[in-house]
């Protein structure tokens, strides 16, 4: 796919695109299962061959199409006073975010991920049980952090689901989930443009060659809810996320 002169310096080999193509295609795989976790999957493989800087905004824009394709089949599902707590502070968070992204520095942000998958992975491995009902102040920490995870490292959308599984019903917290990451991905990719992130035509031409790997991830996913154990999917691929944490964690120290 070298033929591709609008990819500039992304112009990859085709063994890298192979790369590349799986790691999209397992990241949506998980989030048709689990409604998130896209950056927590792919970001680990993606930063071999570009910045995090980069990464975030990349999949914003392929979790834009996926998101609202989770959503519309649950949307008369949704807790809208759930969503209303958490919307004013996700924004917020994401707009903190942006800020950290785009002045950070990269080595940092590397340490920062590892650590951040590290923890997402520990935690879901740890917690099992369904936590006792938290109260809605709780909606002010989680959707602000989970903001700030979402926008700094493409996903926060673990936090949301912690607090809303303590406070709805399955199919409830599920689609209010599905409605909430939708509108923190228009609120980050509203930030992005203008921050002037997709300015640059590499960046949008590559989003539009990965969308195919996106679909067919997404309906893998679907699938295999149907026919496979959520919970248990979810678990091993956590334990896939850990190794990737403990890995970029390793790459920081040994740089």
């Amino acid at each position: 796919m070298n033929f591709l002169p609008w990819l500039g310096e992304w112009a990859f080999a085709p063994t890298q695109w192979l790369v590349i193509g799986s790691a999209i295609v397992l990241a949506y795989v998980v989030f048709g299962i689990a409604g998130f976790g896209t950056a927590l999957v792919a970001a680990p493989i993606l930063l071999l061959f570009m910045p995090l800087s980069k990464i975030v905004p990349l999949l914003v824009l392929l979790d834009f199409v996926a998101a609202f394709g989770n959503l519309l089949p649950s949307r008369r599902e949704v807790s809208r006073p759930e969503l209303l707590r958490l919307l004013p502070c996700m924004a917020v968070g994401c707009t903190l975010g942006v800020i950290f992204l785009l002045n950070l520095k990269s080595d940092l942000l590397l340490l920062l991920m590892g650590l951040f998958i590290s923890a997402y992975a520990i935690y879901s491995l740890l917690i099992k049980a369904r936590p006792a009902q938290l109260s809605a102040l709780w909606s002010i920490p989680m959707g602000t952090v989970g903001g700030m995870f979402g926008a700094l490292f493409g996903s926060g959308g673990f936090l949301y689901a912690i607090y809303l599984n303590s406070r709805l019903p399955k199919d409830a917290a599920r689609a209010t989930q599905s409605a909430l990451i939708s509108c923190s991905t228009v609120v980050r990719l509203s930030l992005f443009v203008i921050a002037g992130v997709y300015a640059e035509l590499p960046l949008l031409v590559l989003a539009l060659c990965l969308l195919p790997a996106m679909a067919l991830g997404l309906w893998v996913g679907r699938r295999l809810t149907m026919r496979l154990s959520r919970e248990a999917f979810v678990r091993l691929v956590t334990w896939l996320v850990l190794a990737s944490g403990i890995a970029l964690i390793g790459r920081y120290l040994s740089a």
